[in-house]
């Protein structure tokens, strides 16, 4: 596997490097800058798949997984090359960007600065990652099912429907020998309610860009790049005062 890393930014404010590994799925999330719409109309919602297409193929990612919400897209790809994920969401949103403030007269950033990912597990952490991403649009109470919803990999994954931008990951194939047994096998998977512990360890992961696996895969990670991959509490640690003697105030 190769490592990428990147940051930028003035040498006292270094962002963290952004971890990609060939071939080890990525759960991608970019949000609207403020939460604002990054999809006025079904047109934009069609130029973002065109231009998703293009640039999955021209920096060797699979995207096995997505959802267009209306301030927000979440992705599972898997790049053939370190750097590929990084290098497809500048082409997209650049292509996209440009032809949006075109059509609708506006200028300036669209994104809430950098995209966040993680790196994922195979197996069943690939196929968690499959069934959060499209039970976006019935979280958000906008879809009384999957199905309901066009602008996803739901209809591809689940019902066979032709989709160019869809690669199927391999655990998605264990599913079943044969289409038909995968994509009925993956509906009941998709049907079956998501934990709350397990949205949360979803949602904290790719909040914090950490590596979202089993601990034999975290522990791998962190041999790898010295770093850790635990999930940081919530809040800044607590300052110590001059005189605590590290004992709690009771």
């Amino acid at each position: 596997m190769k490592i990428a890393s990147s940051s930028s930014g003035s040498s006292t404010m270094a962002r963290q490097p952004r971890l990609a590994l060939a071939g080890i799925p990525q759960h991608i999330v970019q949000r609207g800058n403020d939460r604002q719409a990054c999809f006025y109309t079904d047109t934009d919602r069609e130029r973002y798949l065109l231009a998703m297409r293009e640039a999955s193929l021209t920096n060797r990612c699979a995207i096995h997984a997505y959802v267009l919400m209306t301030n927000h897209v979440h992705l599972l790809a898997t790049p053939m090359e370190a750097p590929g994920v990084s290098a497809m969401m500048q082409q997209l949103g650049r292509r996209y960007v440009s032809g949006f403030n075109a059509l609708h007269g506006r200028t300036g950033t669209l994104w809430e600065g950098r995209f966040k990912s993680c790196l994922v597990d195979t197996d069943r952490y690939v196929l968690s990652c499959y069934r959060y991403i499209e039970m976006n649009p019935v979280r958000a109470g906008i879809a009384a099912t999957p199905a309901d919803y066009r602008w996803s990999s739901h209809a591809c994954n689940a019902s066979g429907a032709d989709d160019a931008v869809i690669s199927a990951h391999p655990a998605f194939l264990a599913l079943g020998a044969d289409p038909v047994t995968r994509r009925t096998t993956y509906e009941a998977l998709v049907r079956e309610s998501i934990a709350p512990q397990e949205l949360t360890e979803l949602r904290g992961h790719l909040q914090q860009q950490k590596v979202y696996g089993s601990a034999r895969f975290q522990q791998a990670i962190e041999q790898m790049l010295a770093r850790s991959t635990a999930l940081r509490d919530r809040g800044r640690p607590r300052k110590k005062s001059p005189l605590s003697t590290g004992k709690k105030c009771t």
